[in-house]
């Protein structure tokens, strides 16, 4: 009988103490719960990365990427934009090959791909020469944003506020805007081997010319790249 009442006792016991919650031990760390812990990679980072993916798909490099989204940075900080698409153009591409992007930043997604003339006096097929003079008939370099639309003699035309002084500041005098052009589509490069060229203006292919205006028009950064100290200098913030 002795020995059945100390079992029930030390059974009794036993129950009780594992009703009690534990105290943690006097200065120790509590772990983190594993499965409810946020990843360490942030979503900027998530996003950049897989911007860079899409866009390196569609041909774009990641080097032109990355001064282009340093250049919407600036314009972003500077309150000359607050939208999340961005135009590119590489005119280190020969003209015949697709060389102009749209896309959207925050969905990490690319939203056209076109071909795009550049100005008769920087070149044939290859770019070589830029410029910011009047009557130059020479494309831009650096990081424009875009205005309003018109009605002008190539169709609906769009408006580009140059923002590197002396790189491309006279943009809006020189009427550099983006239109569309018979010159600009396959058929002419099956012809001569090449685009047609502009007076300075990234135009578009007709067809594509009032899909891409209507989509980026009123206050999104264009960035057009070509490997000069002019625009390097402008990129870091010097005059050029």
């Amino acid at each position: 009988m002795v020995r059945r009442h100390i079992i029930r006792t030390v059974a009794a016991v036993c129950v009780l103490v594992t009703l009690i919650p534990s105290a943690p031990l006097a200065g120790a760390r509590r772990l983190p719960d594993v499965t409810t812990a946020e990843p360490a990679v942030s979503r900027d980072t998530t996003s950049a990365t897989a911007l860079e993916t899409v866009a390196a798909a569609a041909g774009l490099r990641s080097e032109v990427l990355d001064l282009a989204l340093a250049a919407h940075a600036r314009a972003t900080a500077e309150g000359r934009t607050s939208s999340k698409l961005l135009t590119v153009i590489d005119y280190s591409l020969l003209s015949r090959q697709r060389r102009l992007w749209v896309l959207d930043i925050e969905r990490a997604e690319v939203l056209e791909h076109e071909l795009v003339a550049h100005g008769r006096n920087t070149g044939d097929d290859v770019a070589r020469a830029f410029s910011n003079r009047s009557g130059s008939n020479q494309s831009s370099l650096g990081t424009f944003v875009t205005g309003q639309t018109y009605q002008g003699k190539h169709g609906l035309s769009l408006r580009l506020h140059g923002l590197d002084e002396g790189l491309n500041d006279k943009a809006l005098a020189r009427a550099i805007v983006i239109h569309g052009a018979d010159y600009v589509n396959e058929g002419i490069v099956g012809s001569i081997g090449r685009l047609g060229r502009s007076q300075g203006c990234p135009a578009l292919s007709a067809v594509a010319a009032p899909r891409v205006i209507d989509l980026i028009r009123d206050g999104t950064v264009v960035f057009s790249y070509y490997p000069s100290p002019e625009l390097e200098r402008a990129g870091a913030g010097q005059e050029a």
